[in-house]
């Protein structure tokens, strides 16, 4: 994940951007969060993977697409 996010490609689905700004949340909130923050063990979801990304304070949702690209799914704030 945080290779990706050093060299790959970080996408925000739409609803993660709506839930974001519910919670006065930005992308560069999600950048420090995915790269420092605690890594959840996975959910099967409707059939993709999903990781909890967290801080004390925030928990962004991530579904990898690729090797170098994943997907922010949702987000908020603790």
């Amino acid at each position: 994940m945080r290779e990706i996010l050093r060299t790959g490609t970080v996408r925000y689905s739409r609803h993660a951007l709506d839930e974001m700004k519910k919670d006065k949340l930005t992308t560069v909130d999600g950048d420090d969060v995915l790269g420092g923050g605690w890594v959840e063990t996975g959910e099967l979801i409707e059939g993709t993977w999903r990781y909890r990304v967290r801080t004390a304070r925030m928990c962004f949702v991530i579904a990898f697409r690729s090797e170098r690209q994943f997907v922010v799914v949702t987000a908020w704030r603790e």
